[in-house]
This record gives C-alpha cells, sequence and structure tokens, in this order.
C-alpha cells in the first residue's frame, strides 16, 4: 500500500508574528517555523496504517521554499519512508494552485490513500484538500476523527454539530484529519540524527500563477481597556446589565 502525506510548514503557535516593512507580508526575523498540527495527526495515521499493513510506504510531500525542508526532516524522523520537496519561491495564497501542484506529483506516484491536516493553522482555508481530490477525480472525506481501512475501501468518521457522520469510500480516496484522529508520536533521537544526514530530494514545483494576493496587512486596533463596575455581590447587577445593554451578549 502506498500513502501519500501532504504537509505544510507554519509559524510556531506561540511566535510573535510582525507585519514587514512591505505591508504584504509577515516577517520572518525571529519566527520558528513548525509541522503543521493537523498535518501531524495525517502522518500519525499514516504511521499506524504502516504498522497495521505490512509492506506500507509513506511519501510525505511539501511545497515551498528552502526553510521548508526542515517538515520533510520532522516527518523522515517519525518514520516516513520517502519525502519529497516540492520548490517554490513561496507558498501560494490560492489554494488551487497548491492543489494543482500536489495533483502533478500524486498522479505520478499512484497512491492509494492520501492524507492532509484538515486545514493549516496559518491561513485556515480548508481548501487543498477537496481541491486535491476534485483533480484527480477521487472520493474525498473531510474532518475525520477516525479511520478503518478494509479491503479496497475505507470507512471514516466525523464529528458533526449534531452527532457523528459515518461515511464509506472506495480506494484510493482523499482523507483530512481533525484533532482525535490520533495522538502524533515523538520522533526518536535516532530518527532524528538520521533525518540530519539526509539529502531532501526536491524538484520544481511548477506552480501556476494564483488568482489570490494580499494588498495590504494590517495590525487588529488596540483593545479598550476594561470597565470596572464594583466588587463583590453588590456589582452583579450593574454588571447583568451592562452584558445585556452594552456587550449585547445576554
Amino acid at each position: 500500500m502506498k500513502i501519500l502525506v501532504c504537509i505544510k510548514q507554519v509559524p510556531d503557535t506561540e511566535a510573535l508574528l510582525r507585519i514587514a516593512a512591505d505591508q504584504t507580508t509577515l516577517s520572518d526575523a525571529g519566527v520558528k517555523y513548525i509541522l503543521n498540527p493537523y498535518d501531524e495527526y495525517a502522518l500519525e495515521e499514516a504511521l499506524r496504517i504502516k504498522e497495521a499493513v505490512p509492506g506500507t510506504v509513506i511519501r510525505a510531500i511539501t511545497l515551498g521554499p528552502a526553510r521548508c525542508a526542515e517538515v520533510l526532516r520532522t516527518a523522515a524522523a517519525m518514520g516516513a519512508d520517502e519525502v519529497l520537496h516540492l520548490r517554490a519561491d513561496e507558498i501560494p495564497l490560492d489554494g488551487l494552485a497548491s492543489a494543482r501542484a500536489l495533483a502533478r506529483v500524486a498522479a505520478e506516484y499512484t497512491p492509494d490513500l492520501i492524507l492532509l491536516g484538515k486545514e493549516s493553522i496559518d491561513d485556515g482555508n480548508m481548501q487543498v484538500g477537496p481541491m486535491l481530490a476534485e483533480l484527480l477525480g477521487l472520493p474525498c472525506i473531510t474532518v475525520v476523527t477516525r479511520l478503518t481501512l478494509s479491503a479496497g475501501s475505507l470507512t471514516a468518521e466525523c464529528e458533526r454539530d449534531d452527532g457523528t457522520a459515518i461515511f464509506e469510500a472506495p480506494l484510493p480516496a482523499v482523507v483530512t484529519c481533525q484533532k482525535g484522529l490520533s495522538e502524533p508520536r515523538y520522533p526518536s533521537i535516532r530518527g532524528k540524527m538520521a533525518a540530519m544526514k539526509m539529502a531532501i530530494p526536491e524538484q520544481p514545483a511548477g506552480v501556476s500563477a494564483g488568482k489570490i494576493r494580499i494588498t495590504r496587512l494590517t495590525p487588529p486596533p488596540a483593545r479598550a481597556g476594561g470597565k470596572r463596575v464594583g466588587e463583590g455581590a453588590a456589582a452583579v447587577p450593574e454588571l447583568v446589565h451592562l452584558l445585556h445593554s452594552e456587550a449585547r451578549v445576554i
């Protein structure tokens, strides 16, 4: 079985992001980049399938500039068998441009299963997985919290506001992964050492010109100071009044 896991490098959730001088990009100065957390669930699920299905091969792929190779080292340290870096000057803002670049590689690799995170934490568009499936003509199940494979098909559970939805689809298929599907493992020291020494294969991404661009970035407005309404039980009536009349949350 061949599994393709699409991963993305994103700024650390604790990074302090600053707008660059051009006011259309973010400054990289002092920013730590990590593997997108939702893609970690996808990679962990691939590793669990590999442990259960002998002969499974996992290929991790990422798209972006030179710095993005680090997430491939993370994937290799966790247990991915193969990695591939699609080099581009920058990660496209247009999800369709990314999906087209990934689809070209996927069509050549012909995986039995394609796994991605449900979204990336930097833009949160939730577009690439469904677009990739559409371009490849494959079934797609999104926001999956449980995945079971059988001969030639899969069953997936997805949490909804009104309960749990269960879907079945033939393989090959595209699945986007949600928190709760698995608990990502930590790379071993041995895996980290091997990944540090490995050469990362790469090829031009051939990203098409996207139709989305940022015209300007501005910081959010400063938050106004709080209002003190008193102390103790005597302040409760006034607090309730303000929540109802001013904040309009009750």
